[in-house]
């Protein structure tokens, strides 16, 4: 048997990694963490522990006693700060011979400021590049981009942050971050044409199977609704940008149909929220990264089916 823990579970990643492992026929033991007492997570889960805050002093000694009293062959972060927490100190969790899933180090380290991630794109594959700056007048910003055009933060997550700038008063309202922590980029193609794409790369960045998913976004910045798609060119890219950021394990990317040619949001390097829809159609990313990080198992592309998913509220009862 083997013994996974996912952190964050109580969050709609986490909690997606845990369901998605259940429909699984392997013997696997669950550990679900978080920091609320309150939440879902014992429902999916065979071990609930109660987590400090990642940011917390202690918090690297709290996660490997539990890594050890549970003997916990691997970890998965389902939150960004997580992700970045365990990146920063890989080696010294990994020292205590439990396995971490996570991706290359400096993909990672990219991704967390889109600012750096836009110039390595740019380098990479410009073709795929949405036009970014981090300086300029509003004048000079409504020449280049239109109007409107957006402010994102450079350092963030699900859409959130992110300001339409339509006219001279939102953007005076905001000036001062540009740079710092905003950066401005045209709006391209629509809502209506947004992909998330999942890829599973090997430790040489090649791509093993990728699952595409056309998707509407909640007020959350989570997919709320879905369905199984093909994206012409989203494999070659995929192939393109797996080699160029030597990606590995389960990588999301974000896609925009921009008059009839892709453009690349982000990339998310770890397994992003959609990750239980994907299951549910037969794209396990969690049961292939057990397989792949605990057993060298390369996975071979599964057999998908098609439809559409909605997500909803439910309750779920604790008797």
């Amino acid at each position: 048997m083997k013994t996974v823990l996912v952190s964050g579970a109580s969050g709609i990643v986490g909690y997606g990694i845990l369901r998605s492992l259940r429909l699984s026929a392997e013997d696997i033991r669950l550990v679900g963490t978080t920091i609320y007492q309150d939440s879902v997570v014992p429902a999916f889960c065979d071990i609930f522990e109660l987590a400090p805050p990642t940011s917390q002093d202690g918090y690297l000694e709290w996660l490997n006693s539990v890594v050890s009293r549970h003997s916990v062959d691997l970890i998965i972060p389902s939150i960004e700060c997580d992700v970045y927490k365990w990146n920063e100190h890989r080696e010294a969790i990994e020292s205590s011979g439990v396995k971490v899933l996570l991706n290359n180090e400096n993909l990672i380290e990219l991704c967390h400021d889109k600012w750096l991630f836009y110039n390595a794109l740019k380098r990479f594959a410009p073709e795929f590049a949405i036009p970014t700056r981090i300086e300029g007048s509003y004048d000079s910003l409504v020449e280049e981009y239109s109007l409107p055009f957006l402010l994102k933060p450079r350092c963030g997550f699900a859409s959130k942050g992110i300001v339409q700038v339509a006219n001279q008063a939102v953007f005076d309202e905001h000036k001062a971050l540009l740079g710092p922590l905003l950066m401005a980029q045209p709006i391209v193609g629509s809502c209506d044409e947004e992909y998330t794409v999942s890829g599973f790369f090997d430790k040489f960045g090649e791509l093993c199977c990728s699952m595409t998913l056309k998707r509407k976004l909640s007020s959350e910045g989570f997919t709320q609704s879905a369905k199984v798609a093909v994206l012409d060119g989203a494999t070659s890219a995929m192939r393109r940008l797996g080699r160029a950021f030597k990606a590995i394990g389960p990588t999301n990317f974000q896609f925009r149909v921009h008059r009839g040619d892709l453009k690349c949001l982000e990339i998310n390097p770890r397994i992003s929220s959609a990750t239980s829809i994907r299951a549910a159609f037969g794209y396990n990313e969690s049961l292939m990264s057990i397989k792949y990080f605990l057993d060298q198992q390369r996975p071979d592309p599964p057999c998908t089916r098609s439809g559409r998913a909605v997500r909803y509220i439910e309750d779920h009862v604790f008797l």
